[in-house]
């Protein structure tokens, strides 16, 4: 039957082509866009474990990522570091803002009094110096990068021009910092931080610390660190929804390709398929034939998809600086999807072949 199926693929070798590339399109769009959101998602990730803070103290709500507001008093800095445990503690405002240029659409500013946040995080100055006027910002490395920016040039933030001093690294946080004074002035929001940076003592154990804060300071939020790196993925808002859609999206276009390309195909063979008939050949394996053309088109519009997902993310990573990072779920999902939704978009076309009269076709044609 292998023989059967291999030959009725090569008899119509563009539709079979064009079945692959449907198949692979399919494959494109969940290897291409779920690696895509997952690097991007864990360079951010990457990002905030660059704090050396054990634990982020701050308010309800503040740290999500289409939040903007400064609703924590700076007092708290004060207060934090009589609390047993507690080495040092660092407040800082972070700002998102929607900007097009930007990768999801979005860009990010932190005020941060530097020199503190410096010490704590193990980030320095490679070259300029750290931001004091409210007219300055530094940069890391990578933006400057990816912008094309120098030290001296202006940046639009707030509806005002900046000028970058500084480069900063390694990344930490927003790529764009200024001083805490400078962000408070143009959020018009005097003694306020969005988050408190919270470093403990050595030998401390962080879940007491974090449970001490709580007791003495209720009505607040303390987040551990090391999860908000563990969740940066649930950050993204709807990045799972969109993932999702993505794999629907995948299924439903391969499926459409070749149950379309399989029915057609039916269509024009009828006199081929009453002849099997009429020579005994039973439904179940008219059924199998045209499941193993549809299984063949599955395999090699996988084969196919990873090739140009993987030559494409490597192109768009040199050429974008974008990050790329490939889940073996996610590899395994776009197999079942592209061999699954072959299996299933040929079921309909197969059970209709098998249903031809042998005796009508011989008559008509």
């Amino acid at each position: 039957m292998l023989e059967l199926v291999f030959a009725n693929l090569r008899v119509r070798p563009f539709r079979t082509v064009i079945s692959i590339i449907g198949v692979a399109l399919g494959v494109v769009l969940v290897i291409l866009f779920t690696g895509l959101a997952r690097g991007m998602s864990n360079d951010m990730a990457k990002r905030a474990s660059n704090w050396k803070a054990e634990i982020v103290f701050t308010r309800p709500g503040a740290m999500e990522l289409t939040s903007s507001n400064a609703s924590v008093s700076t007092a708290y800095t004060e207060r934090l570091m009589q609390i047993e445990g507690v080495q040092s503690t660092v407040p800082v405002i972070r700002y998102i803002t929607s900007n097009s240029d930007q990768r999801w659409g979005i860009q990010q500013i932190d005020g941060v009094e530097w020199q503190p946040f410096a010490a704590m995080n193990e980030i320095q100055i490679v070259e300029g110096r750290a931001a004091t006027a409210n007219d300055e910002v530094i940069l890391d490395e990578r933006y400057i990068t990816q912008e094309n920016v120098k030290l001296g040039d202006k940046i639009e933030l707030f509806g005002r021009q900046y000028t970058a001093v500084g480069i900063f690294s390694p990344p930490s946080g927003a790529r764009i910092k200024m001083s805490l004074a400078a962000m408070q002035t143009a959020l018009e929001a005097p003694n306020k931080c969005t988050y408190i940076l919270v470093k403990i003592k050595d030998g401390a154990n962080v879940e007491e610390v974090a449970a001490r804060i709580n007791e003495q300071l209720p009505g607040n939020k303390i987040n551990l660190t090391r999860d908000l790196v563990i969740d940066a993925q649930e950050r993204i808002p709807a990045l799972n929804t969109f993932l999702r859609v993505l794999v629907g999206l995948g299924a439903f276009v391969s499926t459409i390709f070749v149950l379309l390309s399989m029915y057609t195909t039916i269509t024009e063979r009828r006199k081929e398929i009453g002849i099997l008939k009429s020579l005994g050949a039973s439904k179940s394996f008219i059924i199998r034939v045209i499941e193993g053309e549809a299984f063949m088109i599955g395999v090699f519009g996988v084969l196919l998809g990873f090739a140009v997902s993987f030559l494409a993310s490597y192109i768009i990573a040199r050429s974008f600086d974008l990050q790329f990072e490939f889940s073996q779920n996610w590899i395994l999902t776009a197999i079942a999807i592209a061999v699954g939704g072959s299996l299933f978009g040929a079921l309909y076309p197969a059970w209709k072949a098998s249903t031809i009269d042998p005796v009508e076709v011989m008559v008509n044609e």
